[in-house]
C-alpha cells in the first residue's frame, strides 16, 4: 500500500475509535483535541513499519537523523517487510510509545510531556511528508514544522498521554493489515519462518495466500497503488478528513467562545 494511503487509513481508524459521533465506534472516546492530535499522530504511526527501508517516507522525513535510524532498523529487522511487519515488531513499537509517554519533566511552567512531544514530532512530520504537504527538497521546512509541532504538543496537548500507545497500536495494525491485503504480504510470525508443506504449495489459492518464504497475503487490493486500492482509500481518506475537520471546528468554536466571553467581560469592566 502507498505511504499516503497508509497515513489516511491510520487517521481514519483513529477517528473511528476515538470519536463518539455518528458512523464511529467510540471504543476509546477522547475530546476534540485528542481526536485531532491523535489523528495526526496515528497517520504517522501507520507509517513507522516502513522505517525499515532507507528510501521510505519515514526515512526521508527528518534527515539526516531519520536516515540513520532507518539504517539501524533495517539491519536489526532483517530488511524491508520483515521484522517491522510482524506481531513482534508491532509489540516493540507499542512498548517504545508507552515508554515515551512516561518521560516527563517538571519545569517552572508545569509538567511537560517531553517524550510524547518528541515522538509526536516525528509522527506528525512523517504524516505530513507522506501526504505531500512538504516539497521533496524541504529539508529546513521539515525540521521547522517538526520543532513547532513538538513545542505545541509538549505544552498544549491533552495532559493524559495514555492514548499514545493506543495510537501506535492502531497505526501499526492498520499498516500491517494494509500490506497483508496487497500482493506483497507480510511475515506475521517473524523471526519464525513457517513454510507451507510441499504438497500444499501446488494448490494455486493456498500458494497465493501462504508464500514459500512464510509471508501471508490476502491480495484483495492487488498490487500497491492499484486502481482497487485507490477506489477503497478515497472514501477512507474522506472519512478521516471529515472526522478531523469536525474535531478542529469544535476546538475553534470553544476557543472563539472563550475569546468572546473575555471580550464581553472586558467591555463591561470599562463601560
Amino acid at each position: 500500500m502507498m505511504g499516503g494511503h497508509h497515513a489516511a487509513s491510520g487517521a481514519a481508524a483513529w477517528v473511528a475509535v476515538a470519536s463518539t459521533g455518528p458512523y464511529t465506534l467510540g471504543w476509546y472516546p477522547l475530546d476534540s483535541a485528542g481526536i485531532l492530535i491523535g489523528g495526526l499522530a496515528t497517520a504517522g504511526t501507520a507509517l513507522v513499519c516502513d522505517w525499515d527501508h532507507r528510501s521510505s517516507t519515514v526515512a526521508q522525513s527528518l534527515p539526516p537523523l531519520s536516515n540513520a535510524i532507518a539504517r539501524g532498523i533495517e539491519n536489526a529487522s532483517g530488511g524491508h517487510r520483515q521484522g517491522t511487519h510482524s506481531i513482534l515488531g508491532a509489540g516493540v513499537f507499542v512498548l517504545l510509545a508507552a515508554l515515551a509517554s512516561r518521560f516527563q519533566l517538571e519545569t517552572p511552567w508545569g509538567l511537560l510531556s517531553v517524550g510524547a512531544g518528541l515522538l509526536c514530532m516525528f509522527l506528525i512530520n512523517i504524516a505530513a511528508k507522506a501526504l505531500k504537504l512538504f516539497p521533496k527538497s524541504g529539508f529546513l521546512t521539515n525540521w521547522a514544522f517538526a520543532l513547532a509541532m513538538a513545542g505545541l504538543v509538549t505544552v498544549y496537548a491533552p495532559e493524559q498521554w495514555t492514548w499514545l500507545p493506543v495510537s501506535m497500536l492502531i497505526g501499526v495494525v492498520v499498516h500491517i493489515v494494509g500490506d497483508l491485503i496487497t500482493t506483497g504480504g507480510v511475515p506475521l510470525l517473524w523471526p519464525l519462518v513457517v513454510r507451507p508443506p510441499k504438497p500444499l504449495r501446488r494448490v494455486p489459492l493456498l500458494r497465493q495466500v501462504w508464500r514459500p518464504n512464510g509471508a501471508l497475503s490476502v491480495p484483495l487490493l492487488g498490487r500497491a497503488g492499484s486502481k482497487r486500492e485507490w477506489l477503497v482509500l478515497i472514501p477512507v481518506s474522506a472519512y478521516a478528513m471529515v472526522g478531523m475537520t469536525v474535531a478542529g471546528w469544535s476546538i475553534a468554536q470553544s476557543q472563539w467562545t472563550r475569546v468572546a466571553d473575555a471580550a464581553v467581560a472586558w467591555t463591561r469592566l470599562w463601560f
